[in-house]
């Protein structure tokens, strides 16, 4: 294998410039990037992370509907003497790796003259920081999210610019809240204050998207051919393994090993999810391939960002897992009332702690993402969760009252030893946005400004 543009076998060819220093494993219709191993590093990544003691800088957003039950979610204690709190207990194995922040607000999200639609604005707001404008027809305008201004900025340096994933339906017109276009409670990313980025929530086109070439219709057809031969993707990239395996030290050999077995148990997780068929809920477009099991569908698209990250396909993502206003059902957990009938009916005790243990579930969801990218090795030696700055949250803390003032905030990783986690840390009323400038600034954007920001978010 050689540093020289990749050329699959199916006759396309990458474009010139940065693809250079990459490494890939090909076949019929794949383009598998490699992890980080020292005996491939390339020279570019190489000096650059012994410059800087640090590999490239990963920045995630993962959002969650409803708001939060307060009483459950804030830990007690100090600063960094705290004990987490009966929502946040299987975050446990990652305290050292988290900041719960307190004290965060989005104010464009309050109604102010624009009446109701507090879920939509929510949304909207969250990555933004803008005021939404209200309407359902085809003339939105937002702003430009905070993902967004990173890949504008770094984002030509990996395959992707970006990486938008959602575990929801899509949908781009029509009324969703109050008067507020569907544009704004289905997306969290905005390229420019008229143009969201389409979110993927089907796991098949996002797997296809990470290892397949070519454009959709070419991936399409690819992956037909695949399937007609009853073989895995892995199956068409042996050779170029048995190759490079004789090539690598031992260590190395068992990296690769491990990376290609949760490429194949993703595959395998779809396959299976495909078989089964989609088991249709009343709230939630669940096309074929779409996991019923909602859990899994989470599982698989948090596993697919940290390939992404791993193999440095991306630095940027975010990932909707609900659309705020979501009503859906937690039938595994024995919720079977909507998640947003039960926010407004919380009065009832019963109600009250179901909400809290669907807050819950999300958590260990995310809980289980933080425990792998722990155990992943970046370029540089350390983990990717170290190498990361990753927001959990959103722009409803209490799902009740539609209050948009001490937001439900976790920031995880240690944004390449520019961050100080293990820590629970409270701030006065603070704009959000004033977290997404320091982000930024850590992540080599040069700006003072973001949103509605009055400045940058000390003491993280």
């Amino acid at each position: 294998m050689t540093q020289q543009h990749p050329s699959p076998r199916n006759g396309r060819k990458f474009p010139p410039g940065h693809w250079t220093r990459r490494r890939f494993l090909q076949g019929l219709g794949t383009c598998i990037a490699l992890p980080a191993m020292e005996s491939l590093r390339a020279p570019s990544v190489a000096k650059a992370a012994e410059a800087s003691g640090t590999a490239p800088l990963r920045m995630a957003f993962c959002s969650i509907p409803n708001g939060v039950q307060q009483r459950d979610w804030f830990p007690t204690g100090s600063e960094t003497d705290f004990v987490l709190n009966k929502t946040m207990q299987s975050l446990e194995p990652v305290k050292s790796d988290i900041q719960i922040l307190k004290g965060l607000e989005h104010l464009n999200a309050t109604p102010g003259v624009d009446g109701p639609g507090d879920h939509a604005r929510a949304n909207a707001t969250f990555l933004t920081g803008a005021r939404a404008k209200k309407t359902n027809g085809s003339d939105v305008y937002l702003g430009v999210s905070v993902d967004q201004v990173a890949a504008q900025t770094r984002g030509h340096l990996t395959r992707f610019r970006s990486l938008e994933l959602s575990c929801d339906a899509v949908r781009m017109s029509g009324n969703c809240d109050s008067g507020y276009s569907c544009a704004y409670q289905f997306n969290l990313s905005w390229k420019t204050p008229t143009t969201p980025v389409i979110a993927e929530h089907n796991p098949r086109l996002v797997f296809e998207r990470m290892f397949g070439t070519g454009p959709r219709g070419e991936r399409q057809r690819n992956f037909q051919e695949r399937q007609e031969r009853q073989k895995s993707l892995l199956d068409f990239v042996l050779e170029d393994v048995h190759s490079l395996q004789r090539k690598i030290p031992k260590r190395d050999s068992h990296k690769l090993d491990e990376y290609l077995t949760s490429v194949r148990q993703i595959e395998t997780r779809i396959v299976q999810s495909e078989a089964l068929g989609a088991v249709q809920d009343p709230d939630v477009n669940t096309p074929r391939g779409v996991p019923d099991d909602y859990g899994e569908h989470m599982d698989l698209m948090y596993d697919m960002l940290l390939l992404a990250f791993q193999t440095d396909s991306t630095r940027v993502a975010s990932l909707l897992l609900a659309h705020d206003g979501s009503n859906r059902t937690f039938p595994d957990i024995e919720v079977i009332e909507g998640h947003h009938y039960l926010t407004h009916s919380m009065r009832v005790p019963e109600y009250h702690e179901k909400v809290g243990l669907i807050d819950q579930y999300y958590i260990r969801r995310f809980s289980r993402f933080l425990q792998r990218m722990k155990e992943t090795e970046d370029f540089d030696g350390r983990s990717l969760l170290d190498n990361s700055m990753i927001v959990y949250g959103g722009a409803i803390s209490d799902g009740n009252r539609h209050y948009h003032d001490n937001l439900p905030v976790i920031l995880a990783g240690g944004g390449g030893g520019t961050l100080n986690p293990g820590r629970f840390v409270t701030y006065d009323p603070v704009p959000m946005s004033n977290l997404f400038v320091s982000m930024l600034n850590r992540f080599g954007v040069e700006t003072d400004h973001f949103g509605d920001s009055n400045g940058k978010l000390t003491n993280l």
